[in-house]
C-alpha cells in the first residue's frame, strides 16, 4: 500500500497567535513544523512546508505563487505593542541616525522603512541583535524589536502599570526612552489597520479541508476563552494577566475587509509592482465560508 506524505504546515508560535494556537488540535494527515517568522517565509517559498502564518510583506512580494487564507490573519487597527521602535531622541531627529534592526521580521523592518520614508526620515538601518537597552546603550539611535520580547521591552521601560491606568492610555515613555508603536503610526498615517501576517500557502498546493475547519474552531475556543489564554500566556511571560488581555483582545484574527484594505496600501507602498493579492485560490467556496 502506498503511504501518502502529510501536508506540512509551518507554525509560529509567537503570543499573539495564542488565542488560535492554543486550542488547535492538528487533524491526522499534518505534519507541523515550528519556526520564526524568517524561517517560516523561507520554509514556504522553498516548499518545505505547502502553507505558514507568515509575514506579510512575504506574501506580498510573493503573491505570483502564494494565495492567503480568506478569513484568517494577524492584524490590528493602532497599536500592537510588540512591534516597537525603542529610541532617546524624537522620531524626527532619527534622521541620520543609526537604527539597529531585528532579523526575526521583514514586515516589521518593511514597515519601518515605509514610516521612515513617509514622514522624510533616512536614517541606517543595520543588523544587530540584543535587548533594546543594550543597543541604545551600545550607541544606536533607534532599536527594533518585535514580538514576546518587545512586548516584555516595552513593558519593561514604561512599567509597572497599576490597576487605576486605564488600558485605553497605557504609556509609551519613560526614563528618556520612547517606544514608538509601529502599528499605531501606521494606523496615523493611513486610517487603516495592518496586517502584520496571514496564512499563505503555495498556490500549487492547499490545504486540506480538515485543517481549515481544526482551525475555526481553536480560534472559536481561543477567542472564548481569552482570560484563560491570557494568565497562561502572562505567566510564561511575567507579565500582568491584565495587560496580556489587553494585548490579545487588540488583534483581528479575520482578515476582514479593512485588513484587507490595509493590507492592499502597504503592499502598494512597499512593493509597487507586485502581483495581485489572491486569497482562497484553489479552495471550493464551501471551504471559504468563515
Amino acid at each position: 500500500m502506498t503511504s501518502v506524505k502529510p501536508y506540512p504546515i509551518g507554525l509560529i508560535y509567537y503570543t499573539n497567535v495564542a488565542p488560535i494556537l492554543d486550542y488547535l488540535e492538528v487533524p491526522e494527515g499534518v505534519e507541523v513544523i515550528k519556526g520564526v517568522p524568517t524561517e517560516m517565509n523561507a520554509a514556504l517559498l522553498s516548499g518545505r512546508v505547502s502553507m505558514a502564518n507568515i509575514s506579510g510583506v512575504e506574501f506580498i512580494r510573493n503573491a505570483e505563487v502564494l494565495s492567503a487564507l480568506p478569513d484568517f490573519s494577524v492584524s490590528v487597527l493602532g497599536a500592537v505593542y510588540s512591534v516597537n521602535l525603542f529610541h532617546r531622541k524624537p522620531w524626527g531627529e532619527l534622521r541620520g541616525g543609526r537604527i539597529a534592526l531585528t532579523a526575526q521580521s521583514a514586515t516589521s523592518v518593511a514597515l519601518l522603512e515605509v514610516l521612515l520614508r513617509e514622514t522624510g526620515v533616512q536614517a541606517t538601518l543595520e543588523r544587530a541583535e540584543g535587548t533594546a537597552q543594550h543597543l541604545l546603550a551600545a550607541g544606536y539611535d533607534g532599536v527594533l524589536r518585535i514580538g514576546d520580547d518587545a512586548l516584555r521591552e516595552w513593558y519593561g521601560v514604561v512599567g509597572p502599570i497599576g490597576e487605576e491606568v486605564s488600558m485605553l492610555d497605557l504609556p509609551h515613555t519613560k526614563g528618556g526612552v520612547t517606544v514608538t508603536d509601529l502599528a499605531h503610526r501606521w494606523f496615523v498615517l493611513t486610517g487603516h489597520p495592518f496586517a502584520f501576517a496571514v496564512w499563505a500557502y503555495r498556490k500549487d498546493s492547499p490545504p486540506p479541508h480538515a485543517f481549515l475547519q481544526a482551525m475555526r474552531v481553536a480560534r472559536r475556543r481561543g477567542i472564548g476563552h481569552l482570560a484563560e489564554v491570557s494568565d497562561r500566556h502572562a505567566r510564561a511571560l511575567g507579565l500582568p494577566e491584565r495587560v496580556v488581555q489587553h494585548y490579545l483582545w487588540n488583534f483581528r484574527y479575520h482578515l476582514e475587509a479593512p485588513d484587507r484594505l490595509g493590507l492592499q496600501e502597504f503592499a502598494d507602498k512597499v512593493a509597487p509592482a507586485h502581483s495581485p493579492l489572491e486569497f482562497g485560490v484553489g479552495l471550493t467556496p464551501a471551504l471559504t465560508r468563515t
